[in-house]
């Protein structure tokens, strides 16, 4: 069977980029056999910590669309982020808003693999952990990666972000 297209551009992302898992290995996308709409779902499947869940989050930042890829061990500050971001309007994007910006749906929001790159925070408490997963496109497709692989190949912007 065919992997969805929303995989299959998420692991042409990663190999492009040389993507590698916590112990230096090419980061492969993993299907799941059940989706895992959350940080604490995803974490008990794979058998982690949650905080070693790496969180997509599709904000609209006055109207643009912001990737913020935070610990699933705590929930994002919008109002610090805005403030410090300098926007005056942040809130969580719309099902529509996240798929127009990202060709994925919510619960399977890759940090790559985009139709265009976006705009990208990392939290930097991901960085206490030797290896983080993400989600894959689809909401049970997971990869592993690196606190500084994330950094990396998202061009993203370390931040503290709770």
């Amino acid at each position: 069977m065919q992997p969805h297209p929303n995989v299959q551009a998420v692991q042409r992302a990663l190999d492009d980029a040389g993507a590698r898992n916590g112990s230096g290995g090419t980061s492969l996308v993993r299907l799941l056999p059940d989706a895992v709409h959350t940080a604490a779902a995803a974490a008990e499947a794979l058998g982690v910590e949650v905080g070693a869940i790496a969180n997509s989050l599709i904000f609209d930042a006055d109207d643009a669309p912001l990737l913020v890829l935070t610990s699933g061990a705590h929930r994002v500050d919008t109002a610090a982020l805005s403030a410090g971001l300098g926007v005056t309007r942040l809130r969580r994007a719309t099902p529509d808003f996240v798929k127009r910006h990202t060709g994925q749906v919510i619960g399977g929001v890759a940090p790559v693999g985009h139709p265009q790159p976006l705009r990208t925070l990392v939290d930097t408490d991901l960085a206490g952990y030797a290896e983080v997963w993400a989600a894959g496109g689809v909401p049970q497709a997971v990869f592993p990666t690196t606190y500084a692989e994330l950094l990396r190949i998202t061009a993203g912007t370390p931040a503290e972000v709770a």
